[in-house]
């Protein structure tokens, strides 16, 4: 009875539970031009489904997002923000 139950336990948990690690992608994000906008693409992002985290760097023009690469792209959170009138791109690091 104890091992049914924990085997049923188990199977409903969601995959992060289980250990896959969420991914993370910067994107530069344009047209932020006060502290409220980074508000506006915080909020436009946490909505995305697959989406744990958002943390908005308004002095840097960046967003770091956390997601579930099995649930959503990249692509989908740059759509998001462009949706909301921020339109954004990966960040690529400039090579020295």
């Amino acid at each position: 009875m104890i091992r049914k139950t924990l085997i049923a336990v188990l199977l409903s948990l969601p995959l992060a539970a289980l250990g896959v690690s969420p991914q993370t992608v910067v994107l530069d994000v344009q047209k932020m031009t006060c502290a409220l906008c980074s508000v506006t693409v915080r909020k436009a992002l946490e909505k995305v489904p697959g989406v744990s985290a958002a943390k908005i760097d308004y002095d840097k023009k960046t967003a770091t997002v956390k997601f579930d690469a099995e649930k959503i792209s990249p692509a989908v959170l740059i759509k998001a923000t462009t949706e909301a009138g921020f339109p954004s791109r990966t960040h690529s690091t400039p090579k020295p």
